[in-house]
């Protein structure tokens, strides 16, 4: 791709990377709390295993959202996998914990319970009209 040269190429190529997103189906995303604390606990490490095991498997519908600290102190590193009813934080993951947590919970759907820290539920609010 050559340089852009005005601004409505500009929001044309944004246009285009916007419908190529929305066309992506993200069935999973995963938080991956990369604060401080978590760095120093092997939170990179851990990266590193999620994205090896959704390669190695081949999952595609997932999407992977680094974020600075999840407010779970002293539970680093922490990783959350969110869906359309709820988003389930687990603590003290190292890289075989994150391995895990790809095959039980974002693939096979059952949520990895030994890691569990927190459950969060998404509230849905009906718009009155």
């Amino acid at each position: 791709m050559g340089k852009i040269k005005s601004v409505e190429e500009l929001r044309e190529l944004r246009k285009q990377l916007k419908e190529k997103t929305a066309e992506k189906k993200v069935k999973v995303k995963i938080i991956i709390g990369s604060g401080t604390a978590s760095i120093a606990t092997g939170v990179k490490e851990v990266f590193k295993a999620i994205m090896d095991e959704l390669k190695k498997r081949n999952v595609c519908d997932v999407q992977v959202v680094e974020r600075g600290p999840l407010g779970f102190e002293g539970e680093e590193p922490v990783v959350g996998v969110e869906n359309d009813k709820k988003t389930v934080f687990y603590g003290k993951v190292t890289p075989e914990i994150a391995k895990e947590i790809i095959v039980q919970h974002v693939i096979g759907g059952e949520v990895a319970s030994p890691w569990v820290i927190s459950v969060k539920k998404k509230e849905i609010k009906e718009a009155t009209l």
